[in-house]
């Protein structure tokens, strides 16, 4: 294995430095996974925490160009609850034979397996490496220069979901409203109490702008209501597109919720985090003085 041959001296800086927040948000095949790979390439220690199935396709970055996968890239699987075929069944049959009405009063035996949520934070507060078995501590005691990935918010909501009702097949408006906290809560810690940057993989649906009226894209997550508070707790959200065999970054696509602070607003961009983390570096160090002097 080798490490990614850093393009930034990320030891320069400061302690009190602050990571970037990303939000790459597009339909399945838009290369946001893979393009994770642009990320470890400038060097930045990486860690994936992956809720649902991508970690082929990061590793396709390396393995599909004849690359090892290098020491700054880590990663860690959560896997879903496990659920037999048998548990299917008995949530089919009730589904089948009781009425809607005690569908939606039943409290499911057995919600205590639906702990992937609780698994995620539990990773979060100690991160493992999957393939090197190596731990790396709390999220929170990260520097900015180390990268946690979360590949995705669709995987976080349907755990913080699962955690609330379980098996149960009727969600009340009180399982979305809590369930939407638990997740709004998590990202909120990551992106305001933690000084690592973070980047969030989601995909994509159209809702209703009701601040402004239309319809616009935003990030598929739980409900309605939280969709549009997360782009305000990210520097850049960025639309992934792909068209044919080319693939492509998006900040001005009037028809989506889309911010950015680290990139020129600008359709038809190189799906590559070098720009980014450029920018961001250069504002970390800029009161620093330049390598190789001493401040007068």
């Amino acid at each position: 294995m080798t490490t990614a041959k850093p393009a930034f001296d990320f030891s320069r800086l400061p302690d009190t430095a602050q990571g970037f927040n990303v939000t790459l948000m597009g339909p399945a095949g838009t290369g946001k996974t893979h393009s994770i790979g642009t990320l470890v390439d400038t060097g930045m220690e990486v860690f994936a925490l992956f809720t649902e199935s991508g970690v082929e396709s990061l590793q396709g970055y390396y393995v599909d160009r004849g690359r090892p996968i290098p020491d700054n890239l880590h990663y860690h699987v959560v896997k879903a609850p496990d659920s037999s075929f048998e548990d299917m069944i008995a949530a089919a049959t009730r589904i089948n034979t009781q009425s809607l009405e005690s569908l939606s009063k039943l409290m499911d035996p057995d919600r205590s397996k639906h702990n992937q949520f609780i698994s995620i934070l539990k990773a979060l507060a100690n991160f493992t490496d999957d393939r090197t078995g190596e731990v790396f501590g709390s999220v929170q005691a990260w520097p900015a220069s180390r990268v946690l990935v979360v590949d995705g918010l669709t995987g976080l909501g349907r755990a913080s979901m699962s955690m609330v009702v379980g098996g149960k097949p009727v969600r009340s408006q009180p399982d979305w409203g809590i369930a939407q906290d638990q997740v709004e809560k998590l990202l909120r810690k990551l992106c305001d109490d933690c000084r690592c940057s973070f980047v969030l993989l989601a995909h994509v649906e159209r809702e209703t702008d009701a601040v402004l009226g239309g319809v616009k894209i935003m990030v598929s997550t739980l409900g309605v209501k939280l969709a549009p508070k997360i782009p305000s707790m990210f520097s850049d959200v960025i639309y992934t597109v792909r068209q044919g065999d080319k693939w492509s970054w998006d900040t001005a696509n009037s028809m989506a919720d889309l911010k950015t602070r680290n990139l020129p607003i600008k359709a038809d961009l190189p799906p590559n985090f070098a720009p980014i983390v450029a920018k961001w570096y250069a504002r970390a160090t800029a009161s620093l003085p330049a390598p190789g002097l001493q401040a007068g």
